[in-house]
C-alpha cells in the first residue's frame, strides 16, 4: 500500500484520517439505530400482550448495541484509519464485548416470543435455527478456528492492508468482526436457542480454548521490532508517535481483552449454571413430592382394606 499520503507535519489528525476515511460509520450508525428499535419494539409487544420481559436483558442489549456504535459512529473511527492501537481498540469491543452484551440481551428469544406463534416468519426461523448451516457454524472446531484464523490471518498476511484500501473493504471487515463475535459467544453463552448446546463444563473449555492464541498474537505485536502491518507503517506525525510503539499499545490491547470479556462470560456461565442446578433441583423435589403423596395415598388404601376385612 502506497503511503505517501501527504499527511506530513501540516494536516491537523482528523482531517488526516477523515481524508482517509471510507466513512463506514454511517452504515454502523443506521443499523444501531434499527437494531434498538426492532429489540424495543419485541419489548413493547410483549408488554402489551401482558408478558414480561427481564429488565437487564434489554439494558445488556442497548448497552451491546451502543458499544458498537461508541466505536464506530464517532472519532475514533476516523482514528481507526491511521492508528493501529485506536484500529485495534474497535477491533477488540465489536468482537469481544458488544457481541457478549448483546447475546446476554437474548434477542432470538425475544423475536421469537415477538412474532404469531403460527406465523410463517416464525416458522421460517425456528426452522433455520435447527438449520444443517447453523449447526454448522455454531460448532466448537469452526467457531474457535474462525475466532483465530480472524487475528492471524487478517494481520500477519496482506489481506489487512487490501481491505483498508476501499470503503467495502473496510466496512466489510468491520461487519466480519462483529459477525465472528456473535457465532463464537452465541453457543457458549447459552441464553438463546440454538443447535449446539453443550454442557457448562464444555462451554468453558470452548471459552479458554482461544485465549493462548489471543495472548500469543498480543504479545506478537508488542514484540515485533518493526511494523508488522504496512496500513499503519506510517502514522501522521502530527499523532507524535511511532508506528511500533503504536503497535505495542495495539498488542497490549488485544492481550488485555483476551481476558476481560472471558472474565465477564465466565461470572455469566457459573450463575447460568447455579440457576440451572436450583431449578433441577426444584423439579426433582416436585417430582419427590408427587411420588411420595402418591406412595402415601396407595399405603393408607391398603389400611383401609385391611380394616374392611
Amino acid at each position: 500500500m502506497d503511503h505517501d499520503h501527504g499527511h506530513g507535519m501540516d494536516l491537523p489528525p482528523l482531517t488526516v484520517a477523515r481524508a482517509l476515511a471510507p466513512g463506514g460509520d454511517t452504515v454502523f450508525l443506521i443499523g444501531c439505530v434499527a437494531f434498538l428499535v426492532l429489540y424495543g419494539w419485541g419489548v413493547v409487544r410483549l408488554q402489551r400482550r401482558g408478558d414480561r420481559w427481564p429488565v437487564g436483558r434489554t439494558v445488556a442489549y442497548a448497552l451491546g448495541v451502543l458499544s458498537i456504535a461508541a466505536v464506530t459512529c464517532t472519532g475514533l473511527n476516523d482514528y481507526g484509519m491511521v492508528l493501529f492501537s485506536a484500529h485495534m481498540l474497535q477491533h477488540m469491543v465489536i468482537s469481544m464485548v458488544s457481541p457478549i452484551l448483546i447475546l446476554l440481551g437474548a434477542p432470538v428469544t425475544l423475536l421469537l416470543r415477538s412474532l404469531p406463534a403460527g406465523g410463517p416468519t416464525r416458522r421460517v426461523l425456528v426452522r433455520l435455527l435447527h438449520s444443517r448451516y447453523v449447526r454448522l457454524i455454531t460448532n466448537p472446531i469452526f467457531t474457535i478456528t474462525l475466532f483465530v484464523a480472524s487475528l492471524y490471518a487478517l494481520y500477519f498476511t496482506p489481506i489487512f492492508d487490501f481491505l483498508m484500501e476501499s470503503r467495502i473493504g473496510h466496512l466489510g471487515m468491520m461487519l466480519h468482526f462483529v459477525a465472528v463475535g456473535l457465532v463464537f459467544f452465541w453457543p457458549i453463552m447459552g441464553v438463546d436457542p440454538g443447535p449446539h448446546r453443550s454442557g457448562h463444563m464444555m462451554r468453558m473449555l470452548e471459552l479458554f480454548a482461544t485465549m493462548p492464541f489471543h495472548a500469543f498474537f498480543g504479545i506478537a505485536l508488542m514484540m515485533a521490532s518493526g511494523p508488522m502491518v504496512d496500513t499503519y507503517a506510517d502514522p501522521p506525525a502530527s499523532l507524535a508517535t511511532d508506528a511500533v510503539s503504536d503497535q505495542s499499545a495495539a498488542g497490549g490491547m488485544a492481550w488485555a481483552f483476551s481476558e476481560i470479556p472471558t472474565v465477564i462470560v465466565l461470572i455469566a456461565l457459573v450463575i447460568q449454571w447455579y440457576v440451572s442446578e436450583q431449578r433441577t433441583a426444584r423439579r426433582i423435589d416436585r417430582t419427590a413430592e408427587r411420588t411420595g403423596d402418591r406412595e402415601l395415598e396407595a399405603y393408607n388404601a391398603y389400611l383401609a382394606s385391611l380394616r374392611t376385612r
